[in-house]
């Protein structure tokens, strides 16, 4: 019978569903509830009585998650799931998925690219040249092969982004607790602590997941155990600093500059646009991409793909691929009750 299966699939404005989920999605024959999701009624609305909820960056709070009476899966299509209760969804049996390796590459070398611009202080230089000034100032510019790389989480693209800066001859420190030392020399790298973190670091970049221990895990006392020359890079989510006490680094000279793409004090996927009132948008030392690190055309197919079999796995009967809660059980029977 058509439409046996509700799916909610939400952010269909910012990020529109392709043809290659539907494709898929065909596969249970399901009926497709189609929404942004920009505020809890509307999420709300939408997934009332979905058999699978779908999501790129819309919050799906508990609140929400308790309603959920027939919710299967809810498929995050991407890699973090900060925005989603995932305690509440496995109280509720539902279970939550991700796609842990879709964009590794993306977000490493974007990591590099905000690196290799502070250190040749592109932004800089390419103001200058359109002004046609004669660049006399080589402050600040260092051969990246004496500076050292400080990674806060070496998870996949922790790693990936070590390989990268080894090739550049840099140092690398990565600071993780899961991190032990047998599996860091396999990379090259050296475990510290964060203060040595801190401390050692000319450039320090945030890889690590949104957690309520590491949320705003660095404010004006961490900034002020940096050196002075040390540049900031945030590829991971903007809520892990706080942002003001970074304006106030940056103003003061505390560190040089931060090179961002992620951030807690704008949506910057809202559909009207976004404000760029807050200081950061107009300091001289910050280089500012609109979170853009996560993209390619092969990893948006792949995060389109991936999601879309992660709901037809589970409608089916199956365990999914990538479970975020493995411990999660199911309110509903599967014919597949293992991992596979």
């Amino acid at each position: 019978m058509a439409g046996r299966w509700t799916i909610a699939r939400l952010n269909a404005e910012t990020a529109p569903i392709t043809e290659v989920e539907r494709h898929i999605l065909a596969a249970v024959d399901p009926c497709i509830v189609e929404a942004e999701g920009a505020s809890d009624d509307e999420v709300r609305s939408a997934a009332r009585d979905c058999d699978a909820l779908m999501v790129v960056s819309a919050h799906v709070r508990g609140s929400v998650i308790e309603q959920l009476t027939r919710c299967r899966i809810i498929s995050r299509l991407g890699t973090g799931v900060d925005k989603i209760d995932v305690e509440a969804a496995t109280r509720r049996g539902i279970f939550v998925t991700n796609l842990p390796d879709f964009c590794t590459n993306e977000v490493a070398d974007h990591t590099m690219a905000l690196l290799l611009a502070a250190a040749r202080q592109l932004k800089l230089f390419e103001a200058g040249a359109r002004q046609g000034k004669v660049p006399r100032d080589v402050r600040h510019m260092r051969r990246l092969a004496t500076c050292t790389l400080s990674l806060i989480g070496f998870g996949r693209i922790g790693r990936a982004v070590a390989v990268r800066a080894r090739a550049f001859g840099m140092r690398v420190l990565a600071c993780d607790p899961a991190l032990t030392a047998e599996a860091a020399a396999e990379t090259g790298v050296s475990v510290v602590d964060l203060p040595t973190a801190l401390a050692e670091a000319d450039y320090l970049s945030l890889l690590c997941p949104l957690t309520p221990a590491t949320r705003h895990m660095l404010t004006l006392e961490q900034f002020r155990q940096m050196k002075p020359t040390a540049v900031l890079i945030n590829t991971g989510r903007g809520e892990l600093v706080d942002e003001d006490d970074l304006v106030t680094a940056l103003r003061e000279g505390i560190i040089r500059y931060a090179a961002i793409d992620v951030y807690g004090i704008v949506d910057v996927f809202a559909p009207q646009g976004f404000p760029t009132g807050h200081p950061l948008f107009s300091l001289p030392n910050v280089l500012l991409t609109p979170h853009v690190s996560a993209f390619s055309e092969e990893a948006l197919a792949e995060q389109r793909r991936g999601g879309a079999e992660a709901v037809v796995q589970v409608l089916s009967g199956q365990w999914p691929r990538h479970p975020v809660n493995p411990d999660v059980k199911p309110w509903f029977v599967l014919t597949q009750e293992e991992c596979p």
